[in-house]
């Protein structure tokens, strides 16, 4: 890799990066979504994939803004989410595969949006409003889509918990005998 020394290249680094995070959570947007049991999981997986593909193009867009082709680049927080996910679903009970996903999903808008916060910084400090403006774009989407996700956990953890409760009052029952 060559050395970072401008602070042009740092972000257009950062943005590569981005770039294969938005393609990689596009890639994975429709295996969750027919993973998916829960309805409004489902429905919110096919929402961030329709505005996942929205913010690839913003991303290209940034790019073009900087006068470069855009060129993916390495993701390892994202694909260390991924990776997570490949490796643990396979253990998942079919009980809490919907609150997997959904933690997955968290944890990829959380990254999206630290990795949108830095970007819009440095545009705004290269003089690069518009560019600004189309990160802004997209972190205010993510953000508005960890909102609705963390209330689908939410949801679902309340769910999982009192299924998990109430098999186990009914597991710790004694079961009553009749003497004669």
């Amino acid at each position: 890799m060559p050395t970072l020394s401008e602070p042009r290249q740092l972000f257009l680094h950062k943005l590569g990066d981005v770039l294969t995070a938005e393609k990689t959570i596009v890639q994975m947007l429709p295996r969750l979504q027919q993973e998916a049991k829960d309805e409004k999981l489902s429905q919110g997986f096919k929402k961030h994939l329709d505005q996942s593909r929205k913010h690839v193009e913003n991303v290209e867009k940034v790019f073009r803004e900087f006068g470069a082709q855009p060129e993916a680049g390495p993701s390892p927080g994202i694909e260390g989410i991924k990776r997570e996910h490949d490796q643990s679903v396979g253990e998942v009970s079919p009980k809490v595969a919907d609150l997997f996903a959904a933690g997955a999903a968290t944890s990829s808008e959380h990254y999206e949006i630290a990795s949108y916060e830095g970007l819009i910084t440095m545009a705004k400090a290269l003089g690069k409003p518009q560019a600004a403006r189309l990160l802004e774009t997209n972190m205010k989407q993510d953000q508005k889509m960890l909102t609705e996700t963390k209330a689908i956990v939410r949801r679902l953890s309340n769910k999982a918990a009192k299924q998990s409760s109430d098999g186990s009052r009914r597991a710790a029952r004694p079961t009553q005998t009749t003497r004669r």
